[in-house]
């Protein structure tokens, strides 16, 4: 079940369910528009994003599944104006035009990313100030050198499988499954949850025929462990959002938990596999990095610039009629932010092939009052990742042409389906405890000893892993 929460005060009135007249730019029709999901924008979704800035400019009318009309927008200025602006462009998506006619099914793709639910991302002002101090603060209470801990630990783990093989598919047996081993341990999820909540969370942030499903066993998961937490609390976010001052509800702390968790996955498995990618085959980065002039943190923007974890994000929708780029919104419209088409916005990058050291002014992350709060978590599981990646096996190869490599595409994000490489076969290295088991999840077992301990990071001294690569 898709949790859809709502408050009858706020909800405006049903609307006939009839289709809307057509989009309301330029009297477009359905039939006139690009859609944003199919074969087109699976195909090439960065030459769709141009296509559309040729056609319309900024701001483009675009059709959803289902061909719901919406905008979506494309510069880099305008993504800005909407991310900063909620009394223009709100995050409440009980605003939405066709949510409330009706033609939005509680089984409709992307009901899960869009249905109203007591979290911080679908409220404003005094709201969202509440939702989102609980947690931010929250999350600020970890300290960061337990985290990279954490992520060494997990890496190794994750490593000992395929060291001994001497080949490996960095997308499956790493990218996928460092974060979600990670944020498990820090929300106080057992260790054995992390492969089932991957599959289920790629799987609803694809929007597929059986995203709502996904998304119901992600809650149901989250409602056990509010509830075992509320028993048996510890040194982790889902305690301290139950301990926190401003008293959040079951219902918000559950969704808190799911937002961190589902969020943190997805744009730092996609950021550790694009960024492993680019390390593997730009002569641009191994040019530069052999030459000390790019460290990992230059890197990993460079990625989220090129190639950011999220390509558009649902949604904001118009609290009035208003302008944007050209463009006239109506009250009730749908917005997405295009965070890969603003990234490449002409106004801002010329020059592509021009490096951006040191400037975080992308939109990877988002912008505004609801700009990703755990960004410099996933910053830390990526560079700490990809750092004890490279360090055990600095003589990874990619295995095939980077043209063959497989990609897939949906409709907010293009992600990496599989990155094979080679290297010369090591042994598996103590980690200090044995391997998160991979299978599916059962009912919550007793608390993971794993959680409760404070792992330590390996006591061998290393060489840098950017020396080894580049055999310095």
């Amino acid at each position: 079940m898709v949790s859809t929460h709502s408050d009858p005060g706020q909800a405006a009135a049903p609307e006939p369910a009839s289709p809307p007249p057509g989009c309301p730019a330029h009297g477009l029709g359905p039939a006139e528009l690009r859609r944003l999901y199919g074969p087109e924008a699976e195909a090439d979704q960065r030459g769709l994003y141009e296509k559309l800035r040729a056609e319309h400019g900024s701001v483009a009318p675009v059709l959803l599944p289902g061909d719901l009309t919406a905008w979506l927008v494309l510069g880099h200025r305008e993504n800005l104006d909407v991310a900063r602006t909620p009394s223009r462009f709100s995050r409440d998506s009980r605003r939405w035009r066709d949510w409330r006619a009706g033609r939005v099914p509680a089984d409709h793709p992307l009901a899960p990313v869009a249905a109203w639910q007591p979290s911080c991302i679908f409220v404003d002002g005094a709201e969202h100030q509440r939702l989102r101090g609980a947690v931010t603060e929250s999350l600020e209470r970890f300290d960061r050198r337990g985290v990279r801990r954490y992520v060494t630990r997990f890496a190794n783990q994750l490593i000992d499988r395929f060291s001994e093989r001497g080949r490996a598919d960095l997308v499956q047996d790493f990218a996928e499954q460092l974060p979600m081993l990670v944020m498990t341990q820090l929300v106080g999820m057992p260790d054995e949850y992390g492969p089932r909540i991957v599959e289920a969370a790629r799987d609803m942030l694809k929007g597929t025929e059986t995203a709502v499903q996904s998304n119901e066993y992600i809650t149901t998961a989250l409602r056990q462990l509010v509830d075992r937490k509320r028993e048996q609390p510890g040194r982790d976010f889902t305690s301290w959002l139950l301990e926190h001052e401003s008293d959040l509800s079951d219902d918000e702390i559950v969704e808190h938990v799911r937002l961190v968790l589902v969020a943190a996955y997805e744009t730092t498995a996609n950021l550790i596999a694009n960024t492993l990618r680019m390390v593997l085959t730009d002569r641009r980065f191994r040019t530069s990095l052999s030459g000390g002039h790019m460290t990992l943190p230059d890197a990993l923007e460079q990625v989220l610039w090129d190639e950011p974890p999220l390509t558009t994000v649902m949604g904001r929708w118009a609290t009035g009629d208003t302008e944007l780029g050209g463009q006239q919104i109506r009250e009730g419209d749908a917005l997405l932010l295009g965070l890969a088409a603003g990234n490449v916005d002409p106004e801002i990058r010329p020059d592509l092939s021009t490096p951006v050291h040191g400037n975080r002014s992308h939109l990877a992350f988002s912008g505004g009052p609801h700009e990703c709060p755990g960004q410099d978590i996933g910053r830390a599981i990526a560079d700490t990742g990809i750092d004890a990646l490279l360090g055990r096996l600095p003589d990874l190869e990619l295995a095939v042409p980077d043209h063959e490599l497989p990609r897939s595409a949906s409709m907010m994000s293009h992600q990496l389906v599989a990155l094979p490489v080679t290297f010369t076969p090591r042994g598996t290295e103590t980690t200090g405890s044995t391997a998160t088991p991979q299978h599916t999840a059962a009912p919550l077992p007793a608390e993971s000893t794993a959680a409760a301990q404070q792992p330590t990071a390996p006591d061998t001294p290393r060489v840098s892993w950017w020396a080894r690569l580049f055999g310095k």
